[in-house]
């Protein structure tokens, strides 16, 4: 089970706000947060950033941050929070293993991808070190 701490997230502003709008309009069953309130949320930071009605398609529900400055991330970050507690959760929880990426790089970022890679190769290419318990895992 995974969990995120709305009111201490250890995630700097940009993250949490691209995580939390992210499992906002996943399908997870398994989430503690019930479709509804999760729409609400995503269609509130959405307001925030757009003056166009919410897409209704799920592929187009996605904010781009990319222009985004810091009083933006702020009130991002607000309306998350003030709207989740409205609904009584301080807490999100979901349970669903990490996936395989969804679209390939783009060429751009392929080199990044690759020195992020060899600097964390994923599990399935690494041998299991002699000793685990000098390298824990969190």
């Amino acid at each position: 089970m995974q969990r995120l701490d709305l009111f201490n997230p250890e995630l700097p502003d940009f993250q949490f706000v691209l995580m939390v709008t992210a499992l906002c309009t996943s399908d997870l069953e398994t989430m503690n947060v019930p479709p509804s309130v999760r729409e609400i949320v995503f269609n509130r930071c959405w307001a925030l950033m757009h003056e166009s009605p919410t897409p209704a398609k799920g592929q187009e529900r996605v904010l781009d941050l990319k222009h985004s400055n810091e009083i933006t991330l702020e009130a991002l970050v607000h309306v998350i929070r003030q709207t989740f507690e409205e609904h009584g959760f301080v807490e999100l929880t979901w349970d669903h293993p990490p996936s395989e990426p969804s679209r390939e790089s783009t060429p751009e970022a392929r080199p990044l991808v690759e020195r992020l890679q060899q600097w964390n190769p994923p599990s399935d290419n690494l041998n299991p070190p002699s000793s685990s318990s000098t390298h824990p895992t969190s």
